[in-house]
């Protein structure tokens, strides 16, 4: 498990460089560049978690696995929605939107390393 989720975790790692670098050319503005390293942090910690309770739960059933997994990315958008933007005071529009592009990235790579 721990092969799979460290090869993961670089994997991830280089494909939210290059799209938190992306991202900062599209979303310029007061703040914007830290909101999106924020969310890149709070998007890296939670797909590990995530991976890895998808992967716990893989032998048992690949459905729960992965519903569990978004669940997990669901429930961590809207709380970061409310601590974000309400209590830390970053923009709304860069903070959200780049923690969903990084959430929707990393699960295109899950598949790949979720195999046994």
């Amino acid at each position: 498990m721990t092969h799979a989720l460290t090869r993961y975790a670089l994997a991830m790692a280089v494909t939210l460089a290059l799209a938190g670098w992306a991202l900062t050319l599209a979303l310029t503005g007061a703040d914007a560049a830290s909101a999106i390293a924020i969310s890149a942090m709070v998007a890296a910690v939670v797909q590990i978690g995530a991976f890895a309770i998808t992967r716990s739960m893989l032998p048992t059933s690949l459905v729960a696995a992965w519903g569990a997994g978004a669940l997990v990315r669901f429930v961590s958008l809207v709380v970061y929605g409310f601590v974000a933007v309400k209590l830390l005071g970053l923009p709304a529009l860069p903070a959200l939107l780049s923690l969903f592009v990084f959430y929707f990235l990393s699960m295109l790579l899950e598949p790949l390393f979720l195999r046994r």
